[in-house]
Parts: C-alpha cells; structure tokens; sequence
C-alpha cells in the first residue's frame, strides 16, 4: 500500500478503481474532458493543490496529454506533480476494441508499472505494508457528534463549512470526508468547528 499525500488526479472511474486497490489517498476524477466545464470541480482540484498539492496521473495518449496540460496551466506549477506512465500498446479487458491510438491506459496497466510512476513524480509517499488509517483521521462519528451529519441541521452546518473551507457546496458528505481527510486534522477540525460556534 502506498499513502500518497498529494491528490491524486486521474481521468476516469476505472482508472481510480485501479488506484485504490494499492494507494492510500485522496482519488479525484476528471470524468475524461467534464473537467474543463465542470466548475467546482476544478475549483475543488485548485483548492487541493492549494492545501496538499497534487499528482496529475492520466493516460499516455493525446487526450490524456490534453487534460494533463489544462490541469497544468489551470494550478501553480510549484503545486502540481505528474506521473507519467510508458506507452504501452495493448486492450484493457473490459473492452471490446483498442483505444484510438492503441495504448493502454491507467486502468490497463500493472500495479508495478504504475508504482514506477509514481515514485519517479517526486510526490511525497509512504510504502506500508498494512492499513495505513490511523485513530487520528477524521471518521463518519466525528462529523455526527460535530453536527455535521445525521442531526436536523447537518445540512447546513456542512454547506457553512465547506464556504469557510472553499469548497464546492455539492460536495456529499462521504466526498467531504475524503476531503477533509486529506486537508487537516481530526483536531484541527474539531478546532475550527468550536469558533464557528
């Protein structure tokens, strides 16, 4: 298992799929070229750049060169690192033709390959051997005894933190996990939830 302190950015579901079966981290989605309407989105991969930086990891063909050059224009080159994984010709499995130029994405390649990658981004990763989740990451309790789910209210005590934070307002609440997880501390959550009291 590898936790990643970046973001990781990758294209499409299959390739966070992927990722997840061997990266402790946050995974975002571009959903292919959405990213380039989709507002909050990239808004939410601005602010995480902004706070932890991030890993554009997207495929090795002329789309994904595509995405990765409008995510690199669109955050300060100082928070954005790119993996990038070796052309490698081939189908994925779950289709039934060869991509356009004939290579095979992130979802198509070995966990071995895509750890090369990543080691040679320079993100800052951890190799363990175990879970990595530790008793101080922010948990679904956490946010319920904070009023922040599960109570009448949590709604809106979740919209008013996620303006404090910068964050979209459709964010759900497991996604706002995820990214709260990746941007502070259990204590610092606690903390800042008391002064908005």
């Amino acid at each position: 298992m590898i936790k990643i302190k970046e973001a990781v950015i990758v294209e499409g579901k299959y390739d966070k799929i992927k990722l997840s079966g061997f990266i402790d981290g946050l995974i975002i989605t571009t959903e292919g070229f959405g990213v380039f309407k989709d507002r909050e989105k990239l808004e939410l991969i601005r602010h995480l750049a902004k706070v932890r930086g991030i890993l554009v990891l997207t495929d090795s063909d002329g789309a994904g060169f595509v995405i990765r050059n409008f995510l690199k224009g669109a955050v300060p080159p100082d928070r954005v690192k790119h993996a990038y994984i070796p052309d490698v010709f081939g189908k994925e499995r779950r289709k039934a033709l060869p991509s356009k130029e004939g290579k095979l994405g992130v979802e198509g390649l070995s966990e071995e390959v895509l750890c090369n990658a990543i080691a040679r981004s320079g993100a800052q990763c951890e190799i363990t051997g175990g879970t990595v989740r530790s008793a101080q990451d922010i948990t679904k309790t956490d946010l319920y005894e904070l009023g922040l789910n599960g109570i009448p209210g949590a709604s809106e005590r979740r919209d008013d933190l996620k303006k404090r934070l910068g964050l979209p307002e459709k964010l759900s609440s497991n996604s706002l996990l995820d990214v709260l997880n990746c941007i502070m501390t259990r204590d610092e959550l606690y903390a800042l939830m008391e002064e908005g009291e």
